[in-house]
C-alpha cells in the first residue's frame, strides 16, 4: 500500500516487521536503544501505550516528514507486569505463574505522522493449560524467550501446546495488532 509519506517502523522486532510487511506495507526499519522506564504511577494496562509514545517522541526528534510506528507489548497478570525475563530462572518463574491461568497481553501503538499523533492500546486475553515443569524447561531451552514479555511467544511451541483460549487479536499477542494498525494507516494512503 502506498502512503503519502514514507513509513518507518521503529522496532527491532522481527515479528512486527513480518506483520507489517505481510499487511502490504513497504517501510524502513529504524532501531536505536530507547529508555523503557516508566513512572510507577501508571496503570499497568497503560504501560505499553506510554512506552510507545515515549519511543515515538524519541524517533520524532530524529526523523521528519514520515509516518513513524512504534509499539510496546506488555503481559499483565494479577495487575503485575511480566516483562522480558533476564535469565532462565526468571523465564521459568513467569511461565509457572502463567500456567493454568488467564492473563492480558496489551500492545500500545503510536502512529506519528506530519499532521498528528494517534496512540492506542489493544488487549487480548490468553489462557494457558497447566504446564508441566518439563514442558517449561523444554521451551526455555529450545526457544530462549528472553526477548519476549511474559517469557513466551504465542507463535512458538509453547503457544501451540499450551494455550487453550484466546479472546481478542492473535496478532496482538504476536506483537502488533495489525488489523487496527492497518485501519489507522488507511487515512494516509495516496
Amino acid at each position: 500500500m502506498n502512503l503519502r509519506h514514507p513509513l518507518i517502523l521503529a522496532s527491532n522486532s522481527p515479528r512486527r516487521q513480518q506483520l507489517l510487511r505481510e499487511a502490504g506495507f513497504g517501510f524502513e526499519v529504524y532501531t536505536e536503544q530507547v529508555d523503557e522506564s516508566y513512572p510507577d504511577s501508571i496503570e499497568k494496562t497503560g504501560v505499553g501505550e506510554y512506552l510507545a509514545r515515549k519511543k515515538s517522541a524519541f524517533y520524532g526528534k530524529k526523523i521528519s516528514n514520515a509516518i513513524i510506528v512504534t509499539a510496546d507489548t506488555t503481559v499483565v497478570l494479577d495487575n503485575q507486569l511480566l516483562e522480558k525475563p533476564a535469565d532462565e530462572k526468571e523465564a521459568f518463574e513467569m511461565l509457572t505463574r502463567l500456567s493454568g491461568r488467564s492473563h492480558d497481553v496489551i500492545t500500545g501503538v503510536c502512529i506519528a505522522a506530519p499532521d498528528g499523533l494517534d496512540s492506542f492500546s489493544v488487549s487480548t486475553r490468553v489462557t494457558f493449560k497447566e504446564l508441566a515443569n518439563d514442558e517449561i524447561d523444554y521451551y526455555i531451552s529450545n526457544y530462549k524467550p528472553f526477548d519476549k514479555a511474559g517469557a513466551y511467544g504465542i507463535q512458538e511451541w509453547i503457544g501451540m501446546i499450551g494455550i487453550t483460549g484466546i479472546e481478542g487479536s492473535y496478532f496482538n499477542v504476536v506483537g502488533l495488532p495489525i488489523q487496527e494498525v492497518y485501519q489507522r494507516l488507511l487515512k494516509y494512503r495516496l
